[in-house]
C-alpha cells in the first residue's frame, strides 16, 4: 500500500470519526410534548429547536451542526466573546444561539416568513444565558441593503453562513449581500454542502470577490468549511 493511499484512508477514518461526534450532539426528546422539538448539546447547554417541516429554510441541516461544532471546538482561535456577529440565512437559529452562548453580540437574519420561528428559538435558548441578547432582523439577500444595513454602521467581526447556497435563483444577490456586510477585517465562516454543479460555479464566482480558504472537509457529508475575507485585506 503506497503512502498516498494510506493518507486517503486515514483522512477517511478521521472524517467518519468527527462526523459521528458532530451528529452525536443532536438528540430526540424522550417524551412527546405539545410542541415538537429537537435537542442539541453545544457550548455547555442543551438547546431545544423547533423546526418548521413545511419549509426547508427552517430545518436544522448537517451544515449547521458542523459550524456549531467548529465554533465550540475552535473557541480560542475564533474567539466569539464580545465580537459583532451576523448570521445570514439563520433558519432555525441554532448557529446564532451557539455563537451567543459563546459570548458574541449576534444578529440573526432571514426572510420575513421565518422570523417568527427564529425569534422563538433564539429567545427560548438564550434568555438569561448569554452575555449579549441576540437580535433578530429581516434580511432578504440583495434587498434594501443600504437602508437596513448601512455600510457606515456595519462593523461585523464575523459573518456566519451554513448551507445558504442551494437550488434558488438568488446566488448573485447572496454574493452582493456578503460583499455589502463585509468590512476590511470581517471574517466569513461559511459551511457548504455540495449538491449541484451550480454550487461549484458559485464558489468560483465567490473567489472573484473574496480570498477563500478551505479549513475542513467532510467527504461523507459532501460538506466543506471555508474561511473568507475580502480580497487585498486578508491578514498575512
Amino acid at each position: 500500500m503506497d503512502s498516498e493511499t494510506q493518507i486517503e484512508i486515514r483522512e477517511g477514518d478521521d472524517d467518519k470519526q468527527i462526523v459521528t461526534e458532530i451528529m452525536a450532539r443532536s438528540f430526540i426528546p424522550a417524551l412527546i410534548t405539545t410542541v415538537s422539538w429537537e435537542g442539541f448539546h453545544f457550548a455547555g447547554y442543551e438547546i431545544q429547536i423547533t423546526e418548521a417541516k413545511d419549509c426547508y429554510g427552517a430545518v436544522v441541516w448537517p451544515s449547521a451542526l458542523v459550524l456549531c461544532y467548529f465554533l465550540e471546538t475552535n473557541a480560542k482561535q475564533y474567539n466569539m466573546v464580545d465580537k459583532n456577529v451576523i448570521e445570514i440565512g439563520a433558519g432555525t437559529g441554532l448557529v446564532s444561539i451557539v455563537a451567543s452562548l459563546l459570548g458574541a453580540r449576534v444578529t440573526a437574519t432571514d426572510v420575513p416568513e421565518l422570523l417568527g420561528n427564529l425569534q422563538y428559538n433564539i429567545s427560548r435558548n438564550t434568555k438569561l444565558k448569554c452575555k449579549h441578547l441576540p437580535q433578530v432582523k429581516e434580511l432578504s439577500w440583495g434587498v434594501a441593503l443600504d437602508r437596513n444595513f448601512p455600510k457606515s454602521s456595519n462593523n461585523f467581526d464575523y459573518i456566519l453562513a451554513a448551507d445558504v447556497v442551494y437550488a434558488h435563483p438568488f446566488l448573485e444577490e447572496l454574493l452582493m449581500t456578503f460583499d455589502h456586510l463585509c468590512r476590511e477585517t470581517t471574517i466569513i465562516l461559511w459551511v457548504m454542502r455540495f449538491r449541484l454543479e451550480k454550487e461549484n460555479k458559485f464558489v468560483d464566482r465567490f473567489k472573484e470577490v473574496f480570498d477563500l480558504e478551505e479549513i475542513s472537509s467532510f467527504p461523507s457529508l459532501n460538506i466543506k468549511l471555508y474561511k473568507a475575507m475580502k480580497k487585498n485585506w486578508r491578514s498575512a
